[in-house]
């Protein structure tokens, strides 16, 4: 789904103008980036969970030339979903 269709789907669903969806998914966007930032995580319910896990630096070596890199460290979101919705998706 494209953010066009996602847009209209909430406008549909909430009632609410166009724009006005387009401003809470951009203050639910800044939210994400924000706390991700900092490293902490956000549930939501019957969704799932949102959360930013910090990878330390490591040394990656190249079994062709033996040569050693430094790979900085990073931060990588990962997404879980909830049991609610897995239990929707997988019923019969």
């Amino acid at each position: 789904m494209q953010h066009k269709e996602l847009v209209d789907k909430l406008s549909k669903s909430l009632g609410r103008s166009k724009s006005d969806v387009n401003k809470l998914l951009e203050a639910l966007s800044n939210v994400v980036v924000e706390r991700c930032s900092e490293l902490d995580s956000i549930s939501v319910p019957r969704l799932g969970t949102i959360e930013a896990v910090k990878h330390n630096e490591s040394i990656k070596t190249d079994p062709n030339t033996n040569k050693r890199t430094l790979l900085p460290p990073r931060v990588e979101v990962q997404f879980s979903t909830s049991n609610v919705l897995k239990k929707r998706l997988n019923q019969p």
